[in-house]
């Protein structure tokens, strides 16, 4: 009896998208029967899931389901990843290699990875790696033929993009040039089940919520899927379609629960929303209700508005024309004013001139010719106030730069004080001085000054004028400055350079001599550091080989304790045989008197008896000795040790005393080289 193919369920439930999953998942009948070549067997005798789209519950599609694909072009599609470039190839193999490694390839198909199998590989390794990788896209695949004739009806299952570019007799020999190809192939097959791993784990359930698509349905349909048709795998060939009903009714059970939990969630927000959406109704009504019209008030305060506006801007423009007009008032009132001021004042001015020279009896032509001189005086006098003026814009200059000259020297006698001090001229009590007071002084007049109006004034030019000696003398030359620089001062400048210049060289020598000095004891310094780095050497030399010399001892010390326990507890053990022996020859010795009161026949035990005594004797010796001579070489050792000991003391003192010397020496003679290369005063 055949297996029955799989069930359509009628059961009605709320959840409509369960049953439409269920048509996605087929299954051949598994009635043994003979393999055949043919397509249509292969198809028949395989188990295989092969997931199909989802068709949408609702009138358009909002997204894409997981599931689905684009139609493929007719024809032989070009496969557009470039898989004849070695570098890629590189790539993508070595991804496929990882990938073998991280999933326990050679633990679960039991056999070995190299390099060469994603380079150059035999047939077995590409029919191991497609294997393995199919499995990880369906477990319960059983592979029963040939390779070349499983592969096609896979990839068609796939929906391989490139499928028909492969043929039966390529897949056959993979190796050559056809390697690219089948490489590709295992890389596409290497991410589809990353893909489907990715989604069972639910690693993109994020993303999609992220772009406004929500997966809970397809993740509730895939899980639904993948253990429903797991469990219809596990039937018996012989099993019934109510055994099939049976074995799928708890995951259609915990699909509906499924769905009314993820529908549960979005009821309650509809809730949710659904309240708050009433109250907003109610506020919106109360406030409807509480208003007036709004269009009315929007209207008045339209019409408001523009007269608001109208009012503001004949209010300014009225005021602007007021405040004009007020300005123009005033200013005609303020030149009627001037102008009647001034006509009176001619009008006094004429009948005066005109009293006066009726009083004074004086003609037409007198006045007429007195108008004439007057304006030719007038015009005497403006060439001449003309010529005064360039005379005083003349004057003006050269006093200004007689101002900045004499600023200037002031500036330049400061500067001359300053270093004159700083290397020791000033005062005549310095050291470079020798009882001659070399300061310069400006000898001026601390007046204001000379200025125009002072040129001009009828009281003459001031008294405390810094320009002038007196009203009408300037200052010469040598009696601005106190000293006579070109004279005295200059030689005596001269021969103070050139005892510096002495003193310089001497103090140069000596910093060469310093230098040299200084040199030398760096180089002495380092051969100090040297001699501290050898001794350093020698003094962890000496710290290794005392460790090693301690851990020889520590050996020695517990071989020979251990000797010593053992040869105590043979002597031990010997006394204790001794002393059994004693006994026993006491015994005997006591028979033997007997015997020897009776007969001379026991003179043979007596000797015996004398003969075991002397050699009890001899053991007991030679354990004395022993003993004694073990005794002596541990006391030996330790001696040695201890001597040892004291001796890296002492040299770690030692040592300890000639770095804390040198340390002392070397701090020593940098604080003579700091005090040796101090800075000459000059």
């Amino acid at each position: 009896m055949s297996k029955p193919s799989q069930p359509l369920f009628g059961r009605q439930s709320t959840i409509t998208a369960a049953e439409m999953g269920l048509s996605s998942v087929k299954r051949s009948s598994q009635t043994p029967r003979a393999f055949s070549s043919g397509p249509s067997s292969a198809d028949n005798d395989r188990r295989s899931s092969v997931y199909r789209g989802r068709p949408s519950t609702s009138g358009h599609t909002p997204y894409q389901s997981f599931f689905q694909q684009a139609p493929q072009a007719a024809g032989v599609p070009r496969d557009p990843r470039p898989l004849k470039d070695r570098s890629y190839q590189a790539r993508i193999g070595q991804e496929l290699l990882d990938y073998l490694v991280k999933y326990n390839f050679e633990m679960v198909m039991k056999h070995s990875l190299t390099q060469s199998i994603v380079k150059s590989p035999t047939q077995k390794d590409f029919n191991y790696m497609f294997q393995w990788l199919y499995h990880r896209i369906d477990p319960s695949h059983k592979f029963q033929k040939n390779i070349d004739q499983e592969v096609p009806p896979i990839l068609k299952q796939l929906r391989y993009p490139y499928e028909k570019s492969i043929t039966k007799s390529q897949i056959a020999a993979v190796g050559g040039q056809n390697w690219s190809t089948f490489l590709g192939l295992l890389h596409w097959m290497m991410q589809l089940a990353q893909m489907l791993d990715g989604y069972a784990c639910g690693r993109y359930d994020d993303a999609c919520l992220d772009s406004g698509v929500d997966v809970s349905g397809d993740r509730i349909i895939f899980d639904f899927l993948s253990k429903a048709y797991r469990d219809w795998l596990a039937m018996d060939d012989d099993a019934g379609d109510d055994d099939a009903e049976r074995a799928l009714a708890p995951h259609i059970e915990a699909m509906a629960r499924a769905f009314e939990e993820s529908n549960s969630k979005y009821l309650s927000e509809l809730e949710m929303l659904e309240a708050e959406n009433a109250r907003l109704q109610k506020e919106m009504e109360d406030l409807e209700k509480s208003t007036p019209n709004p269009e009315v008030l929007d209207k008045n305060f339209e019409i408001m508005e523009e007269d608001k506006v109208k009012f503001e801007e004949y209010n300014t423009s009225a005021t602007m024309r007021c405040e004009k007009y007020e300005k123009k008032i005033q200013l005609g009132q303020e030149e009627l004013d001037k102008l009647m001021e001034e006509f009176k004042e001619v009008e006094d001015e004429r009948k005066g001139l005109q009293k006066a020279v009726d009083d004074l009896g004086i003609s037409m032509q007198d006045i007429d010719r007195m108008t004439s001189e007057r304006e030719r005086l007038q015009k005497g006098i403006e060439s001449a106030s003309q010529r005064l003026d360039e005379v005083k814009k003349k004057v003006a200059e050269k006093e200004g730069e007689a101002s900045r000259k004499l600023d200037e020297l002031e500036r330049m006698v400061d500067k001359y004080n300053t270093l004159a001090y700083q290397i020791g001229l000033i005062p005549s009590t310095a050291v470079n001085a020798k009882g001659i007071d070399y300061e310069l002084q400006v000898t001026v007049s601390d007046g204001p000054d000379f200025t125009e109006s002072q040129m001009m004034s009828s009281n003459g030019p001031c008294s405390s004028d810094r320009l002038l000696v007196d009203a009408t003398t300037g200052y010469q030359p040598g009696h601005i400055v106190n000293l006579e620089l070109r004279g005295q001062v200059k030689s005596s400048f001269q021969a103070l350079r050139k005892e510096i210049s002495e003193r310089r060289s001497i103090a140069m020598d000596m910093m060469m001599k310093d230098h040299d000095l200084l040199d030398g004891i760096k180089e002495a310094i380092e051969d100090k550091r040297n001699e501290v780095e050898t001794l350093g050497h020698r003094v962890r030399a000496a710290e290794q080989e005392y460790e090693k010399t301690k851990e020889v001892t520590t050996a020695q010390k517990l071989s020979s304790a251990a000797q010593i326990e053992k040869m105590e507890k043979d002597l031990a053990r010997m006394r204790t045989d001794l002393t059994e022996s004693v006994q026993l020859m006491e015994q005997r010795e006591m028979n033997t008197n007997i015997e020897y009161v009776t007969g001379d026949a026991h003179s043979n035990s007596w000797v015996r008896l004398l003969t075991m005594d002397f050699r009890y004797e001899q053991l007991t010796v030679r354990v004395n000795a022993l003993r004694e001579e073990l005794h002596t070489e541990i006391d030996r050792i330790l001696n040695d040790v201890i001597k040892f000991k004291i001796h890296i003391q002492r040299n770690m003192v030692d040592y300890e005393n000639f770095v804390s010397d040198e340390l002392e020496k070397e701090l020593g003679s940098d604080e003579i080289m700091k005090d040796d290369t101090r800075p000459v005063d000059i």
